[in-house]
């Protein structure tokens, strides 16, 4: 059975409570760096993978995507996706990711934001990728940082005061499951290293094209508590590539 975190009541109402989820991509950190990545939609057939609440799916509408497939595994997600589209365009299917099989050459552009480390084999969700990807075809993507998955629990080291000491990174190479600490609720995710991501990518026919370790932007720096933290370690990580 594969996790479904997002269908749990309590967990969905903490999620759909986020600014990132009530200001949608404005309101995602990692927003203004990940759109700089994105190829130009015009004509393209665009599948995403992990859609949540389909914001990259209107997106890529918006800017002239000829038409968006969204999959993601939680009917919550989905419901939420379908109620903020307008598009005739979109269509919205509900399955885990890991299970999609596409035709051969189907899109010519595959995104995913944030859905990579809830999976444990990314070698395998490639395989899928390149078969349904058109030669040429972008692949974006974001997930947790490296560094922000190892040691697990996803949490500050504090010291005697309650200070932030530290970021602590264990374990780093010793890929796998995780219980992390997300909304005072624990979810299951999968520790990859940097070299896992890039040499997977390289090794199934895709050349990397971008790579961003995203910073707060200013505007966030100055205005949200504590978010200068952020700069001490890397969250997120951002890869463009494109099939050979």
């Amino acid at each position: 059975m594969k996790q479904n975190k997002y269908d749990e009541s309590i967990f969905f109402d903490k999620y759909s409570n986020m600014e990132r989820s009530k200001k949608g991509l404005e309101g995602s950190g990692e927003w203004y760096e990940l759109k700089k990545m994105l190829p130009d939609f015009r004509g393209k057939r665009v599948l995403d993978l992990g859609c949540g609440f389909g914001w990259h799916c209107r997106f890529a509408i918006e800017n002239g995507a000829k038409s968006v497939i969204g999959v993601d595994i939680s009917r919550k997600m989905l419901k939420e996706a379908k109620d903020k589209t307008k598009s005739e365009h979109i269509q919205y299917i509900c399955i885990p990711i890991e299970d999609i099989d596409f035709q051969e050459n189907f899109f010519d552009v595959v995104i995913s934001s944030l859905t990579f480390h809830y999976i444990q084999s990314f070698e395998d969700i490639l395989s899928k990728i390149k078969k349904c990807l058109s030669s040429g075809g972008e692949f974006v993507f974001s997930v947790e940082h490296p560094i922000f998955t190892a040691q697990g629990l996803q949490d500050w080291c504090y010291d005697d005061k309650g200070n932030i000491s530290h970021w602590p990174v264990d374990q780093y190479f010793k890929e796998g499951r995780r219980k992390a600490n997300f909304l005072g609720e624990e979810v299951i995710k999968y520790h990859k290293t940097l070299t896992t991501y890039l040499n997977c990518l390289m090794k199934s026919g895709f050349e990397i094209t971008g790579f961003v370790e995203p910073k707060p932007v200013e505007e966030l720096l100055n205005t949200v508590p504590r978010m200068v933290d952020e700069l001490r370690r890397p969250m997120m990580l951002l890869v463009s590539s494109r099939k050979r």
